[in-house]
């Protein structure tokens, strides 16, 4: 494979290869991206609405387009352009009204009332957003040919979803009141998630492109990031009886895969997702204010000893402490504070000499 804003892309992706396995080739997995020197953004476009400067899915890619090439890819750093329409697409496909704001979207619920509104929040590949979200992948592989990887959108299947269509606190109350109701809603949702995502798995494939999302790890083959958000509002017997099921499942179904764990009160689910056999690595996220490595070294030792691969962001002063906490098999690692090639070099000196 041949991209021009990533020329090793062959060896990168054998070190992302690697890293599922929780092996090494030459040295640890290695994602540092730079801007270029001189580098020009894209001239802005006015809009009416957010909503029409979210659909433009031309527009949108060709800023990606220029985005990567401003920027450099180094080492194992992919250039990775996904279709983003915000974390709950797949709840707007289903029925959920959706909206656009300057930096994010949000659904609005659309269950009010278990029985009589359950049967309509289906999944509807004849919704305009699911033909505006193939329309920005279309525009996305069709400038990305030969430069670089058009990934997944960020779908939020599972718990999120039902959080979505009920709203997140309504949900909570379900969990006490209706707990069979959760159960039923998880399962029927799981296999149209699986159709949606079969449906742009097969597209990205099509184009010959490696899978990737938005964590710009790559397989070749399903790939993808389970994550349940909400987790953090219920206890480790409510996620374990209602969601783990659901999330140990969908493991299965990708070949590779791994967990976005998203702040301090998820962390009371770590060890029952650490026993899903099929689970490959994890992504601990601390959530601002809380970062620091020594902060949760326990927490990546714990990850290790499970046998999974991590992600883990560090910053210069704390590669000594992770080099002797951590193995580095199976660990992808980012490093934070890097805005020229040169520092990079350094960081990746550091980084190749860890054994």
């Amino acid at each position: 494979m041949e991209l021009e804003f990533k020329r090793d892309i062959d060896d990168a992706l054998r070190r992302h290869e690697a890293f599922w396995h929780r092996e090494i080739i030459d040295r640890p997995l290695i994602t540092i991206s730079v801007p270029k020197p001189g580098a020009k953004p894209l001239p802005k476009r006015e809009y009416a609405s957010e909503r029409d400067r979210w659909l433009d899915a031309e527009y949108r890619a060709e800023e990606a387009e220029r985005g990567m090439a401003n920027a450099l890819f180094l080492y194992d750093a992919l250039p990775v352009a996904f279709p983003n329409l915000g974390p709950e697409i797949f709840s707007a496909w289903c029925g959920c009204p959706y909206e656009f704001g300057e930096t994010t979207t949000w659904s609005e619920p659309c269950v009010f009332d278990c029985e009589a509104d359950s049967d309509g929040a289906r999944l509807n590949v004849n919704h305009p957003l699911f033909k505006a979200l193939d329309d920005f992948c279309d525009a996305l592989i069709e400038r990305g040919a030969g430069k670089f990887i058009t990934g997944l959108t960020d779908f939020h299947p599972g718990g999120d979803h039902l959080a979505a269509l009920r709203d997140p606190a309504q949900l909570c109350v379900d969990l006490i009141e209706r707990p069979e109701w959760v159960d039923y809603m998880i399962e029927r949702s799981m296999p149209e998630y699986y159709a949606a995502y079969g449906y742009f798995y097969a597209k990205l494939r099509r184009a010959g492109l490696p899978i990737s999302s938005w964590t710009p790890l790559a397989h070749d083959g399903t790939y993808y990031i389970p994550s349940n958000d909400f987790s953090c509002m219920i206890s480790k017997e409510m996620f374990d009886r209602h969601f783990l099921p659901g999330i140990a499942q969908e493991c299965k179904f990708y070949e590779r895969s791994i967990y976005h764990l998203d702040g301090p009160d998820a962390l009371r689910h770590l060890d029952s997702l650490l026993d899903i056999p099929e689970l490959d690595a994890v992504q601990w996220v601390c959530g601002a204010g809380n970062e620091g490595f020594a902060r949760w070294r326990k927490v990546y030792r714990r990850i290790q000893a499970a046998g999974k691969g991590l992600q883990v962001h560090l910053s210069f002063d704390e590669f000594d402490d992770a080099f002797a906490s951590l193995r580095p098999e199976g660990v992808c690692v980012s490093v934070g504070g890097v805005g020229d090639e040169e520092t990079a070099r350094r960081a990746a000196d550091r980084i190749t000499k860890w054994r």
